[in-house]
């Protein structure tokens, strides 16, 4: 789920982690949930029971935090031993909105806590504020909430370079991930670089590019070399997860990927501001 990152430690369990500007180690991969099809009850119970998985990530959005309690509970791994993110939507900022917003994600996911919380876009329509103000406001009930420890750690998704250094000028905390689509064909290298200068961790969703790499004649040439299958390719290409390494010569071939695709469309501008 990182953007090209190497493994900084190892969580008790053995799983990769990195660690977080607050000292708290993030599973590496996770296991990501969406709406329109992208969540199986099934498919969560055999990563957590079979595959390891200790990462879950979901958002109010997505409409399945309630069924990804029932996941949990029968996949027997215990809370303490898991790490549930999941997302403010735009409808719920506000400092008093963003704060019940999180209660209520909770209830819904069956815990005391969230590892992290994370604010869902940069910008929403609210009559009478700036995106400014209102980001500001929202993250000013995110510091509060990891305060009294509700959430172990605050980040934001989608955020550019703009967002964040508003954010910076606006409030105390600063954000401990930043959540931007990245894969193959999308890599925008400004804005990891500049999390990084920040110790902001830069997490990359949508790593596969909603299926399309799978099937780009590189990434499965390079399966073919490596014995290994096109999302393997695509997740190692990404992350230092897996029990292979991909040589110099065929990254030069990812570089030649990149088209700024973005994959992800909303009806409203939600870059501006």
């Amino acid at each position: 789920m990182g953007a090209r990152l190497s493994m900084a430690a190892w969580a008790p369990l053995g799983f990769p982690t990195l660690r977080l500007g607050n000292g708290l180690h993030i599973p590496v991969l996770g296991l990501g949930t969406s709406h329109q099809g992208g969540y199986s009850h099934d498919a969560v119970v055999y990563a957590l029971q079979k595959c390891g998985i200790r990462h879950i990530d979901t958002a109010k959005r997505y409409g399945c935090e309630l069924l990804l309690q029932k996941a949990i509970k029968e996949s027997d791994v215990k809370r303490e031993d898991l790490w549930i993110t999941t997302k403010l939507w735009h409808s719920d900022y506000g400092y008093e909105n963003t704060q019940q917003a999180c209660l209520d994600s909770c209830k819904r996911l069956g815990v005391q806590y969230l590892d992290l919380y994370l604010v869902h876009w940069p910008n929403a329509q609210v009559p009478g504020k700036s995106n400014r103000e209102i980001r500001a406001e929202t993250w000013r009930a995110m510091e509060d909430l990891y305060e009294k420890g509700i959430c172990r750690s605050i980040g934001v998704s989608n955020f550019l370079i703009n967002h964040l250094e508003q954010l910076k000028e606006d409030c105390k905390i600063t954000p401990h991930v930043n959540q931007v689509e990245y894969h193959p064909f999308q890599r925008p290298q400004e804005l990891v670089d500049y999390c990084r200068s920040r110790n902001i961790v830069f997490e990359g969703y949508c790593p596969l590019a909603k299926g399309e790499a799978l099937t780009h004649p590189i990434i499965i040439q390079l399966a073919k070399k490596y014995g290994k299958t096109p999302a393997q390719i695509c997740i190692r290409w990404s992350i230092q997860v897996f029990d292979f390494n991909l040589r110099e010569e065929d990254l030069e071939f990812f570089d030649s990927l990149n088209m700024n695709k973005k994959l992800i469309h909303l009806t409203y501008p939600l870059w501006k501001g």
